[in-house]
């Protein structure tokens, strides 16, 4: 590979277009920096989009080939790391925001001072967050509007103050939302409209088009989804202020010799090595790629990889598993449910999200309603694979079955990490990543607590059966969330990032994705991602002003 001629430097780069690095661009480009954008993968429009299942689902049509860029994982440091496609997220313009469901539920308070509330816990690693609800929230609501986002305020009596409503009402319920609602009234739950990363009315030239239940997995041939890819990035690109550039590999963050970030090199579309240099390098790859790429970047001031002299880079990992219950319902009964049509969520509830001493655990998390998926792909556990008991299966659960599922909130370990695996690399010649996961016993509980529940509130509903299925001593891999690896915190010893998500060690290097968060949510995090990305861009926005030349004080401010 040879270097072609560098290109001009910019106020910023970042890496990743995806919820963050679109957020990112937005507020820095019309903050007024030249901003580049370098994205892995392709710039794909509606057009692509559709409802094929099997292009979708089966065919890795937005998911990362597993040949191209593979990941590894394993239980624990004995173990043998097997190849598996873990925590994968699409690696295009728009990242996890093309394939989304997109249910965008705020935080509560309490998700932000788990040590405060609970201490030291065994075999556990929590820690409080530098920043508190109430310096998030402005910037949750300016997510919510300039994203546009549905959703029905003081319907979940247990979300915190917010400074202003939803842009768009929630969307009706479908029918196996209403089974849901049915449930929980009977238990005396109180149930609402999750909010979705979507809009029910004409909002900022949008039309919503699409209640199809072909959504989680699928790309929006509409303009119905809230998607970086048709929102923040052509907004960033309309200032003129900011250049978006696909297919672009990064393999390392480099340094000045004073130790600031210099910029990135990547591998472009042609094998060439190309360097970008910027005055400010943000990371936005999510919280195992910004780790592999932080690890990958080593040299003499940083041995063990860039920002890493806490030793903790890729510590701390968390992955909200999903669990669930399926529940299946009497044809002779009941109406069919028809879970592929309406939309995939309709429903949930965070009654059990704070700690009840009772249960048996700390913490808690969101449940949901939704379908049980598509006719090819849908979730019946112990489904027959094959023949006439297939098909008598098919026809008489499929359309009268529903989940109740949860996001658990894992604890964070430092065991459980992200690493470069010595032995596989991908398409490139580089280390990939290489997972390192076991549950904690209080991840273990809290499963089989709200699980347990969720079959509840489905045989109150008239379930005539139902399914569990909870992790038990290894993750499934059933999780797109990543967070934790470079976790934010007032201590350099204890933590990588400061409260703006700046680099302790490296004043002009910020990582504006899931890895910053001290502990996991239990709700969805994409929205408090995003919310935080924007409010440490306006930090950005002001402190590294073009002309402004006073950047070494900075990590002091």
């Amino acid at each position: 590979m040879t270097y072609v001629k560098k290109p001009d430097p910019v106020d910023v780069c970042i890496v990743g277009a995806g919820a963050t690095g679109g957020t990112t661009a937005k507020v820095l480009a019309e903050a007024g920096l030249k901003v580049v954008v370098l994205e892995k993968g392709p710039r794909m429009k509606p057009e692509n989009f559709s409802g094929d299942e099997l292009k979708y689902v089966n065919r890795n049509y937005l998911w990362p080939d597993p040949k191209i860029s593979p990941r590894t994982v394993r239980a624990d440091e004995q173990a043998e790391a097997k190849r598996f496609q873990f925590s994968p997220t699409p690696q295009m313009v728009g990242g996890g925001t093309v394939h989304w469901a997109g249910w965008v539920p705020r935080p509560l308070e309490c998700d932000f001072k788990m040590h405060s509330l609970h201490g030291d816990i065994e075999g556990a690693d929590l820690a409080d967050w530098p920043i508190t609800y109430d310096d998030l929230e402005p910037y949750l609501t300016k997510v919510e509007w300039e994203f546009g986002v549905s959703g029905l305020a003081e319907a979940n009596k247990y979300e915190p103050r917010r400074s202003k409503g939803y842009p768009t009402p929630p969307l009706q319920p479908t029918r196996f939302g209403k089974k849901f609602y049915e449930g929980s009234k009977k238990l005396g739950i109180n149930a609402f409209p999750i909010p979705h990363a979507l809009i029910t009315k004409p909002h900022k030239g949008r039309t919503p088009s699409n209640y199809t239940g072909f959504w989680n997995q699928y790309g929006d041939p509409g303009t119905t989804r809230s998607s970086t890819l048709t929102s923040f990035i052509p907004e960033a690109l309309a200032t003129g202020n900011c250049e978006l550039r696909t297919g672009c590999h990064i393999r390392e963050v480099t340094l000045n010799k004073d130790g600031r970030a210099k910029g990135v090199i990547y591998i472009d579309l042609e094998g060439r090595e190309v360097e970008q240099e910027a005055s400010v390098v943000v990371l936005c790859g999510g919280a195992i790629e910004s780790t592999r790429l932080l690890l990958m970047s080593k040299s003499n001031l940083f041995p063990d990889g860039l920002a890493n002299s806490s030793g903790l880079v890729g510590k701390y990992a968390t992955f909200h598993e999903y669990a669930f219950a399926t529940g299946l319902f009497d044809k002779e009964l009941h109406d069919p449910l028809y879970g592929f049509a309406g939309h995939y969520i309709s429903g949930g509830s965070m009654q059990f999200y704070e700690t009840d001493e009772k249960r048996g655990h700390i913490g808690g998390c969101i449940l949901a309603a939704s379908q049980v998926g598509h006719p090819i792909n849908w979730v019946f556990p112990d489904r027959p694979e094959w023949g006439m008991a297939m098909k008598d299966a098919d026809r008489d659960f499929y359309n009268y079955s529903m989940k109740i599922g949860i996001i658990l909130q894992d604890l964070p370990q430092e065991s459980n990490r992200v690493d470069l695996d010595p032995n596989v690399t991908d398409a490139w010649g580089l280390p990939v990543a290489r997972i390192t996961y076991k549950p904690h016993s209080n991840d273990i509980r809290m499963a089989n607590w709200m699980v347990d529940k969720n079959a509840e509130i489905l045989e109150a509903a008239g379930a005539s059966k139902t399914i569990k299925v909870v992790p038990e001593n290894s993750l499934t891999g059933n999780t797109c969330h990543q967070h934790g690896t470079a976790r934010m915190g007032n201590n350099p010893s204890k933590s990588v990032l400061n409260k703006w998500c700046q680099a302790h060690d490296v004043d002009n290097l910020y990582i504006l994705d899931g890895s910053s968060f001290p502990t996991s949510l239990g709700v969805n995090p994409t929205l408090t991602m995003m919310a935080n990305a924007w409010r440490c861009s306006e930090y950005i926005a002001g402190v590294h002003a073009k002309g402004r030349e006073d950047q070494h004080s900075i990590g002091s401010k």
